[in-house]
């Protein structure tokens, strides 16, 4: 797509606060006309830079009370290991995120779950039970001051 102006900036910073808001009202926030506003949106779409629309939900009324991202290391560093240790995370649905980075450890997960002890059967009876993953490193999230995941 190229550069993104300023409207199209403005357009992508109102879409993140609320997918959900119409294209009048849209319009009318960054400064377009309506059918303006739309074409952008879809050209935005078209390209890429828009790559769907979510649902924030609240984790608290789905009975989700604990959350963690945990660092994970692998024994082995090839190829195979890493692939079997992503499918097996895929199958997770504790593991919300699963990231691959650089440093100490291979894997950064976000694990949601009710509890601490659903936690732990999670963290004993899966995670660890994987016969790659060689280290696992827990922070319990205490708060979320903020948070622009949608």
């Amino acid at each position: 797509m190229g550069r993104i102006d300023d409207k199209s900036e403005r357009i992508l910073r109102e879409l993140k606060r609320d997918g959900r808001i119409s294209n009048l009202d849209l319009a009318e926030r960054v400064g377009l006309s309506p059918s303006a506003c739309l074409r952008r949106v879809q050209e935005l779409e078209r390209s890429g830079v828009i790559r769907g629309y979510r649902v924030v939900l609240d984790p608290a009324q789905l009975g989700i009370g604990f959350t963690a991202y945990i660092t994970v290391g692998l024994s082995d560093h090839s190829k195979a290991s890493q692939e079997a240790f992503e499918r097996a995370i895929s199958r997770s649905p504790e593991v919300v995120e699963c990231h691959n980075v650089t440093g100490a450890t291979e894997y950064l997960l976000r694990v949601e779950s009710a509890d601490l002890p659903s936690y732990k059967r999670f963290h004993t009876d899966k995670l660890g039970a994987l016969p790659q993953v060689n280290a696992i490193t827990s922070y319990v999230v205490m708060g979320s001051p903020k948070d622009e995941r949608a």
